[in-house]
């Protein structure tokens, strides 16, 4: 198929996160402009798409009548679909004598379906560092008062179990992060064409890719490290509560047989 998209000017880019996952395995290669990632044609208009399998989806020149259709026909295949889609946009500008990456907008030199790629690679890592940076945020306002409960009382009133689940929140989008958007690697399209190497940096840099996932990265060894000492916190005060539960049943034990000698002893 030949990409209709090349003879634009400018173009809006527009990334969605929709969900946790979408599932890829139904689209047909025959009708698809390229595979790794996913790209297809939206509309007669030449406007397309790349899709992500950890949910995202960039359209590109795509009008608001039919994003909604196609962003409706991805429901079906999509892993717990967030009711509010995180989103991003970026303006594209064609024909100009660099290729650059500036307030928010990107120049070109022309349109390529494998440069629209690596904008859509740059895009959905965006949107998922946003995303996740949100969530672990929460999770540093739900620690916080808990370690400042240690620090000034020396216990901890959460149960272990509620702490444990922090920990595995955590775990899951470090999981995600690496295993399904593989943030900090760079996108397939630049194995056939390095030459974009440079368009991808760029991205990069504007979106703060690698400081942002270093960043989280410390965010989420903090928490971890932090849930996992309350949780050991809160196991040893049930242990020591198991303890004198166990000296009492003995103590208790001591005085029957006490008091049952006692009664021997009378008669």
């Amino acid at each position: 198929m030949e990409l209709q998209l090349k003879n634009r000017q400018d173009l809006i880019a527009r990334a969605l996160l929709l969900g946790d996952r979408l599932d890829l395995k139904l689209f047909k290669i025959a009708d698809c402009l390229a595979t790794t990632p996913l790209t297809l044609e939206v509309d007669a208009g030449g406007g397309i798409a790349v899709l992500f399998r950890y949910g995202v989806v960039v359209l590109f020149g795509v009008n608001n009548l039919d994003e909604v259709r196609f962003v409706e026909s991805l429901k079906p295949l999509l892993t717990n679909p967030y009711s509010t889609p995180e989103t991003e946009e970026l303006k594209i500008y064609s024909g100009r004598n660099s290729i650059g990456v500036q307030s928010g907008a990107i120049s070109l030199d022309n349109i390529s379906l494998e440069k629209l790629q690596v904008i859509a690679d740059a895009l959905s890592k965006n949107l998922v560092l946003t995303l996740y940076e949100k969530k672990v945020g929460g999770e540093f306002d739900k620690i916080e008062p808990l370690a400042q409960e240690l620090a000034t009382h020396g216990k901890v009133s959460a149960g272990s179990r509620n702490l444990l689940s922090k920990i595995g929140s955590m775990l899951l989008i470090e999981h995600r992060m690496v295993g399904r958007a593989e943030i900090g690697d760079k996108p397939e399209t630049l194995w056939d064409f390095p030459h974009l190497e440079g368009l991808y940096a760029s991205l990069e840099d504007e979106f703060e890719l690698k400081e942002r996932q270093s960043a989280l990265d410390r965010k989420l060894g903090l928490i971890s490290d932090t849930a996992q000492t309350l949780a050991d916190v809160w196991d040893n005060k049930q242990l020591h509560k198991m303890e004198w539960y166990v000296i009492g049943l003995i103590g208790f034990e001591i005085f029957i047989s006490l008091f049952e000698l006692g009664d021997k002893f009378l008669r």
